[in-house]
């Protein structure tokens, strides 16, 4: 009996665990008004964001130290990039925005959109 308990305790544990790291990049709305929106994205490794194109100006801030792969959209070209937690990027409106793919743990950016 105690076998099956502890059998069924990891495989639980795994399952949330695999769940857990396979959860797609999650964004939650911060600020909306008429002349911006603010949102905080989570990235979880292995889930690659889906490519689009920006609709609107975006500032974007790390808030944590961040390992992704980007892979071009265009091309294919597959590359590492890292940033550390204040970097600060500007995309304009129109600009592809490729895969990302967070490597190794989670990370968080905030988003800002111009309107």
């Amino acid at each position: 009996m105690k076998k099956i308990v502890l059998t069924a305790l990891i495989s639980s544990g795994l399952t949330a665990l695999l769940m857990t790291a396979a959860a797609p990049p999650t964004m939650k709305t911060k600020l909306e008004n008429k002349k911006v929106r603010i949102s905080e994205m989570l990235y979880s490794p292995g889930q690659p964001r889906t490519p689009y194109i920006r609709p609107t100006d975006q500032v974007i801030v790390f808030l944590d130290d961040a390992k992704y792969e980007r892979k071009d959209s265009k091309t294919g070209a597959i590359e590492i990039r890292e940033r550390k937690s204040g970097d600060v990027l500007w995309h304009d409106k129109g600009e592809d925005a490729p895969q990302l793919t967070a490597q190794g743990k989670a990370y968080r950016t905030i988003v800002v959109e111009m309107k």
